[in-house]
């Protein structure tokens, strides 16, 4: 289970002013927050007014009066992941930031790149199109018994051939957490890239890419980070940046010098376009902020004391089957009923104003164990007991009984 196993008062959380500064609380019972989690009130109003700087005084110049907000989001980030600020690219998405940090990397016949079982959809989609352009050899690393990556089986796979380890830190389809540290312990002493997609992670559990040893990092605003959607970042490796070119280049990314020549930037930004949406960026940047104002760890414990709590409750009802595995587990919570379809479940909890989401990403060629679909409940820090029960008791139809 999680390393962390602590009663209410073992950490100081102030509940009540998580849910004042998030007003939906009053209105929905929001269990979906590994889609996308509540905003708090700072980040609305971070976004809400650059958009009415913009209508104001139009958009280049709001852009210019900002300046410090936009830069600030470089540096809530870069203390975020314990890296330096020009080591942080911005992305319309997580998606986007995995795809700009793969598709930068070169690929011949015969090389062979390491996946754990637990991969997005969207990325084993980029890494078979890599496969049909290039050869290169996709090799899916087995789960242990408890469902986390073999690293027995990653240490046996590691050669001269393999030119990337790609790992999902937390799966969609479970409150799994892959030792993604040990991993990049592995990748570092082989020399071999890595690439960690802690979209699922980031904002509920500490990230330090210095003690992960990953080369390359992707995570989104809109999950635990409760930042707006459309917002993403990439972390890149300084010693890195020295070996990869993006896909496509733009006056963002790279300054043309002559008729015939150009230079790529020195930081990361070298993955960024041009045109955004600075309201967004911004708002990332308040997320950040929110987040490190409660302190990651300490969201960390409260999350993972709210997800055992279901967990527990859930394996006490007749006909729910709890799937999560994992030697360590995290806010992610997924289970279904014998009597009720996913998609019904769901339909009846939206209902009474409760939101989960339907899991049905689980390749289940990689992962033959685990149901598709399945029901995902995932809790955040703003979350209490009282929705706990109410969420039970309406999943079993017991309320009011």
């Amino acid at each position: 289970m999680s390393p962390i196993n602590k009663n209410a008062s073992d950490f100081n959380f102030d509940v009540a002013r998580a849910r004042h500064d998030t007003p939906a609380c009053e209105n929905v019972l929001h269990f979906n927050n590994a889609g996308a989690a509540l905003m708090p009130a700072p980040v609305v109003e971070a976004v809400q007014s650059h958009w009415q700087l913009e209508a104001q005084i139009g958009g280049y110049e709001a852009e210019a009066q900002a300046e410090d907000k936009i830069e600030r989001t470089y540096d809530a980030l870069a203390a975020l992941l314990h890296c330096d600020r020009d080591e942080i690219a911005l992305m319309e998405s997580a998606t986007r930031a995995w795809d700009m940090a793969f598709y930068s990397l070169a690929f011949a016949p015969g090389d062979r790149v390491l996946i754990g079982a637990a991969e997005y959809a969207s990325s084993y989609i980029a890494l078979l199109q890599m496969a049909r352009k290039t050869g290169v050899e996709i090799h899916v690393i087995p789960d242990e018994a408890q469902g986390q990556i073999s690293l027995d089986a990653l240490r046996a796979a590691l050669d001269d051939r393999v030119k990337l380890i790609a790992l999902t830190h937390v799966p969609t389809n479970s409150g799994l957490v892959n030792p993604a540290e040990e991993v990049g312990a592995m990748a570092r002493a082989a020399g071999v890239p890595y690439l960690l997609d802690a979209c699922q992670s980031a904002g509920q559990i500490p990230l330090d890419v210095n003690a992960l040893n990953c080369d390359f990092l992707a995570a989104t605003g809109r999950k635990y980070l409760r930042g707006p959607r459309g917002t993403g970042f990439l972390y890149v490796r300084r010693a890195m940046l020295e070996r990869v070119e993006p896909i496509f280049l733009d006056l963002q990314s790279a300054t043309l010098t002559g008729p015939e020549q150009y230079v790529m930037r020195a930081d990361a930004r070298r993955f960024e376009t041009w045109e955004t949406s600075f309201a967004s960026r911004i708002g990332l940047g308040a997320a950040v902020d929110y987040a490190l104002a409660w302190g990651v760890e300490a969201i960390e414990a409260r999350v993972i004391w709210l997800a055992e709590r279901l967990r527990a409750r859930l394996r006490a009802l007749p006909g729910v089957t709890v799937w999560d595995r994992g030697a360590r587990q995290c806010g992610l919570v997924t289970f279904t009923k014998a009597d009720e379809s996913p998609d019904a479940v769901k339909t009846r909890l939206a209902a009474h104003a409760i939101h989960v989401w339907i899991s049905r990403q689980n390749m289940l060629w990689l992962q033959p164990a685990l149901p598709a679909p399945v029901v995902r409940a995932s809790l955040h820090y703003y979350n209490t007991e009282e929705e706990i029960d109410r969420f039970c008791a309406i999943l079993t139809g017991a309320e009011g009984l």
